[in-house]
């Protein structure tokens, strides 16, 4: 399973984030509905791709579900944002979206969509 360095260059942050690959997410601010897929996920957000991140501070609502098995629903804000660059290159375009409210049954049920998607990534490098 790879996992990216909390400690490498300007990606210190709090919480490991394990790359999911595949794992499709429906997201949405009330009045735009839109499909992407998750690029990495932590306990306490995901980063998105898109070419058309939403602004930082948007609030939306994020569906995904990494198993048959594992299905979330939750709130986010979207906190920082990797934007497509005016020279063409396309370097990891997206946004970061921290997780808002999370009660201690929801925060459990993204600790299990992690192990999930841990215990499914390790099987594959077999």
């Amino acid at each position: 399973m790879r996992h990216i360095d909390q400690n490498a260059g300007r990606d210190r942050r709090i919480y490991q984030r394990y790359d999911t690959p595949d794992v499709a997410v429906d997201y949405g601010d009330g009045e735009t509905f839109l499909f992407s897929y998750i690029e990495n996920i932590s306990e306490m957000g995901i980063f998105i791709r898109s070419d058309d991140p939403l602004p930082v501070g948007t609030l939306i609502r994020v569906r995904f579900a990494p198993t048959s098995y594992h299905h979330l629903e939750l709130d986010g804000e979207v906190v920082w944002v990797n934007s497509v660059r005016c020279d063409g290159r396309h370097i990891n375009p997206g946004m970061g979206v921290r997780f808002l409210s999370l009660t201690p049954n929801l925060r459990e049920a993204v600790v299990t969509v992690i192990r999930t998607v841990a215990y499914l990534e390790g099987e594959g490098e077999n």
